[in-house]
């Protein structure tokens, strides 16, 4: 067990009091964002344009895939798909793809699914769990290409994801329908498999190489694609064939490119993050929102320019998996005593950057933290640090900023920002 540091020894690395700190203001950012009105109807016409649907006997067994984010529209969209293949006479029943996650086993998996609202009970129809997969092909240098076997042994399979940009690379095709297929579906060994191609190549090369065989090799019929807005809200619901996923999930994932939500400010000393999580980003935090990639091979972001990352805790739906701690400077001794480290170390073993599960600096408490980042930032007086104090990195309408940040977002017109206040602490820690 790692012990956590002497406060007393960290508390006398400067002069720096509670008093000494900057106070914070309350933000509320709302920006007129595309919405799905009715996301149910949306979702039947999203799966009237995949055809290969057509083809199919009745009582056909079709899976739909589901991943281990939390997308807040994603429960209504497959629970509708079912809903929908069910009165068309086939027989859906879920399927998690989610690569190594959960633990990289089948009860793990179901687990994870269920925390984020995808259970027999709320979906209406079996969960299909199994980490088997089959070698179905293999790529242009001989490596294997695998798929589950549950998917192999299904009528049809239903890609069900969102689209979005990655928080490990950059390319035409990044998170979305056919990652799902080539990750998702691949599970651990697949997983495993297409992050050690990738670490000889560009990611969205490989990508679509693989998905391209999948394509061709299963009994893959098409796809529903989602894309949301910076609330985190559909913005759009799309269905796609088979046949055209590689062709125009490049456009969709640059229209999600568009509605990104990021913080509205490029500078800062420190961010303060109160949670990371699988269900929050695939590397814990997402590396579009907090400017780092520390990923192999890949170019850091010019913008945003955060000094120093603090983060706080992890979540009860990521049960222990604290990948993407690494991206931080800092963190709570709470989220290092609830930390899973095989689940950890399977994932990034998988995803083949060692470096973001690296155990940051451990801070015994938030004032602790403060003092700690100021001392590694460069700022003269603390007062005029500039901070960021952001729930996660998908929830970013309500945060709270320093006052040396307060009259920048003053002057954004989709920012309201309330009267600064001084840090208020409970034995060390945020009240």
């Amino acid at each position: 067990m790692i012990e956590s540091p002497d406060p007393a020894a960290l508390d006398a690395v400067n002069e720096v009091t509670a008093e000494d700190l900057p106070r914070f203001a309350p933000v509320r950012y709302d920006r007129d964002q595309p919405a799905v009105e009715d996301v149910e109807a949306a979702t039947v016409e999203a799966l009237d344009a995949v055809d290969g649907l057509a083809d199919l006997q009745p009582d056909a067994r079709v899976g739909i895939t589901v991943g281990s984010r939390g997308i807040h529209d994603m429960p209504a969209v497959v629970r509708t798909l079912v809903a929908e293949l069910q009165g068309r006479g086939f027989d859906p029943f879920v399927l998690p793809a989610m690569g190594s996650h959960g633990g990289a086993t089948a009860e793990g998996q179901v687990e994870a699914i269920a925390s984020l609202g995808f259970t027999e009970e709320s979906m209406g129809c079996p969960v299909v769990s199994s980490m088997e997969v089959e070698r179905v092909g293999s790529d242009a240098d001989g490596r294997p290409v695998y798929a589950a076997r549950d998917a192999l042994a299904a009528d049809a399979v239903l890609l069900a994801n969102r689209v979005k940009p990655h928080t490990d690379f950059s390319g035409d095709l990044e998170s979305g329908l056919c990652k799902m297929a080539v990750i998702g579906l691949g599970k651990q060994r697949g997983a495993e498999a297409t992050h050690k191609a990738a670490l000889a190549g560009t990611f969205s090369e490989v990508i679509r190489e693989r998905a391209a065989l999948l394509f061709e090799s299963t009994p893959i019929v098409g796809g529903v694609a989602l894309l949301e807005n910076a609330n985190e809200r559909a913005a759009a619901i799309e269905g796609l064939d088979a046949g055209e996923i590689l062709d125009r999930e490049p456009a969709l994932l640059e229209r999600s490119r568009d509605l990104l939500g990021t913080l509205p400010v490029e500078d800062l000393d420190l961010l303060v993050v109160d949670e990371l999580g699988k269900e929050i980003s695939g590397t814990g935090m997402d590396t579009n929102v907090i400017g780092r990639m520390l990923m192999h091979g890949e170019p850091e972001p010019d913008s945003p320019r955060y000094t120093r990352i603090y983060v706080r805790s992890v979540t009860p739906g990521s049960h222990g998996n604290g990948i993407g701690m690494g991206l931080a400077d800092y963190a709570h001794r709470r989220l290092v005593e609830a930390l899973d480290l095989t689940d950890t170390y399977v994932n990034v073993i998988t995803s083949g950057e060692p470096v973001r599960a690296r155990i940051p600096v451990i801070c015994p408490d938030d004032r602790l933290a403060f003092v700690a980042a100021y001392s590694a930032c460069g700022v003269v007086d603390p007062a005029d640090m500039r901070i960021a104090r952001i729930p996660n990195t998908l929830d970013l309408d309500r945060f709270h900023v320093s006052e040396a940040v307060v009259d920048e977002l003053r002057a954004d017109p989709d920012a309201s920002v309330g009267t600064p206040e001084p840090l208020a602490f409970e034995d060390g820690d945020l009240a």
